[in-house]
């Protein structure tokens, strides 16, 4: 988003001018501004002093800055499942000795045959007692 070409001051000063009795059309006018972009000031900034905007803009900055950091931990979190869940496949096919014969989906290779992903024919597999 584009920053304003305004300072919390100077847009406070306005609001203040046209509470002072100046018309809105003018005020608008002095500062080279539409009545649109005057009423989202003040539905914004109406009834703060100028240490409130301050506030309020610290305040939006810090939240941004958090939604970043959630953003990236949630990434970081979901690519962990990932991985995990490629270290459990990995860990099956140890568990069968290697002799389970796998294709590139995860997927017995053709007339291998394995316990945990078909029934037991003791062709290939063997696994430990256990």
């Amino acid at each position: 988003m584009r920053p304003s070409r305004f300072t919390e001051e100077q847009i406070i000063g306005m609001l203040k001018e046209q509470e002072a009795g100046a018309k809105t059309a003018d005020v608008c006018r002095k500062h080279g501004i539409s009545t649109a972009t005057f009423y989202k000031f003040k539905a914004k900034y109406g009834g703060m002093d100028v240490s409130d905007a301050r506030r309020l803009k610290a305040l939006e900055d810090e939240n941004a800055r958090l939604k970043k950091l959630l953003a990236e931990q949630m990434l970081d979190n979901a690519i962990l499942k990932d991985v995990a869940a490629k270290n459990g496949d990995a860990r099956r096919e140890a568990e069968c000795g290697g002799s389970c014969l796998r294709g590139a989906w995860s997927e017995p290779a053709s007339g291998a045959s394995c316990s945990e992903h078909r029934p037991f024919d003791g062709a290939l597999c063997q696994h430990p007692a256990g």
